[in-house]
């Protein structure tokens, strides 16, 4: 066998690798493992890519890598549950900003008269989408971390001057594909940049979570772009399955929020919408609060409690506690599991992979579909630092930015317990009709010490 065939070999099994782990990556049951084949089939990839002949700047690139490897593993073994969006936003958009050097990189590096217009295009592509990723990535890193503000931004001029970039980088791009312009090509680096800001500022609120699905399709799709720059098929297989898997994903969000993509990134969600009560809710309305140990005795005589659980769950890092609480309630004979709702928290999955981080079982986690036909039977819903996801506006208010998005029922359950830091709206930014609820008993404080505080009124109870 000779080399080349021994390298391609590698490479196909690295490409059936990250297929087969992505099927994994559907299921938190195995998704560990999922994660641990993709690894290894880069392994294998980066070691075959080593093994080609006539490979350049061996030292630059083992350089390069140890720099990576050096920022990456601490910052993904650090990184806190509630900063776990940030940390792939940031990677998600490195991703994209490095495809988009390659294709402009390979395109210096080759005569541009003699390329072929269809390679152009691909340079382009790749250079286009992945520049997008990674500014609007940035942006998005930004929101969340909270260093900008969360909510959609909009300024004077905003539709005029996302046509002048638009119409600038169509031109651009079709001139580039004629010429073969290298200069051109930095040009339009420059403006994909600005159309990744401008396309992620007037995006904010519980959108978020959508925009970061989105943009983790665009730099798969600018990988992809990249692979056939390289003529490279592990590349090209890697990229289109996470630009494909992105999509999905983000269409299903889409459908979980109960609106379409256009509308959600389009319509400047939230952007003139405040909330009711402004910071510390409607102070015309009256709220019902309790005490842990009179709601502990209430979880304690209860058949059926279903947790619901949001980012201030996150925020407080009571993931253990809600599982203790939970295990308590079950040595009672309590009927327990968690309502995922599945734009909970700040990106996809983020309860899923919370509460797998306390060992939760898997059985013990239903998505919202499944969850809500047993709301009605729930002698109690534990709202612990949801808003938006259990909010009745969604249904009962036409005009309110969440209008028709899906909810868990929270309402339905017999009696609400909500844990909350204070009154102040959710990520949408408006206020939420269940916390004045006849039903509904608030808890106020840090979540992780209320649970606490009722894990030790169940086991007195």
């Amino acid at each position: 066998m000779s080399r080349g065939t021994a390298i391609d070999l590698c490479y196909l099994v690295a490409a059936i690798g990250f297929i087969i782990a992505l099927k994994g990556l559907s299921s938190p049951r195995h998704a560990r493992a999922g994660n641990l084949l993709a690894a290894a089939g880069m392994a294998l990839a980066i070691g075959a890519t080593f093994a080609r002949s006539g490979l350049a700047h061996i030292w630059l690139i083992v350089v390069a890598m140890v720099i990576g490897v050096a920022i990456g593993v601490p910052a993904a073994r650090l990184v806190k549950m509630t900063a776990m969006p940030q940390m792939v936003a940031a990677f998600n958009g490195v991703g994209g900003g490095a495809a988009a050097v390659i294709s402009i990189t390979e395109f210096i590096g080759s005569d541009a008269k003699l390329v072929a217009t269809y390679k152009v295009l691909e340079v382009v592509f790749g250079v286009l989408v992945g520049a997008v990723s990674f500014s609007g990535s940035a942006i998005a890193f930004l929101k969340l971390q909270e260093l900008m503000a969360t909510r959609p931004i909009t300024y004077p001029g905003q539709q005029q001057i996302n046509a002048v970039v638009g119409l600038g980088i169509l031109g651009i791009v079709l001139t580039i594909l004629v010429t073969s312009s290298t200069a051109l090509l930095w040009v339009l680096l420059g403006l994909a940049l600005a159309l990744g800001v401008i396309f992620v500022l007037p995006i904010g609120g519980a959108d978020v979570p959508v925009l970061i699905s989105l943009l983790n399709s665009f730099t798969g799709l600018a990988v992809a772009a990249s692979g056939f720059t390289l003529d490279s098929n592990v590349l090209v297989v890697a990229g289109t399955l996470v630009g494909a898997s992105g999509m999905l994903l983000t269409r299903m969000m889409s459908v979980a929020m109960g609106r379409s993509l256009p509308n959600i990134l389009f319509s400047a969600f939230g952007a003139v919408v405040t909330a009711t009560g402004g910071e510390a809710g409607d102070a015309n309305r009256a709220v019902r609060t309790g005490t842990p140990e009179d709601v502990g005795t209430l979880l304690a005589y209860s058949r059926k409690v279903v947790i619901v659980p949001g980012y201030g769950l996150a925020v407080a890092q009571a993931q253990h506690t809600a599982k203790e609480l939970a295990d308590a309630l079950m040595e009672k004979g309590v009927d327990v599991f968690y309502a995922i709702h599945p734009v909970a928290g700040r990106m996809p999955g983020h309860m899923n992979v919370l509460l797998a981080e306390a060992n939760v079982p898997y059985e013990e986690l239903k998505e919202m579909d499944e969850a809500n036909p047993e709301m009605p039977t729930a002698d109690v819903a534990l709202v612990v630092g949801a808003n938006d996801t259990v909010n009745p506006a969604a249904r009962s208010t036409p005009g309110s930015p969440i209008y028709g998005m899906p909810i868990i029922d929270a309402d339905q359950a017999e009696n609400i317990v909500f844990l909350k830091r204070s009154m102040r709206p959710g990520f949408a930014g408006i206020d939420n009709d269940l916390l004045y609820d006849p039903k509904t008993t608030m808890l106020f404080g840090d979540a992780k010490d209320t649970l606490q505080k009722l894990v030790a009124a169940v086991k007195k109870a």
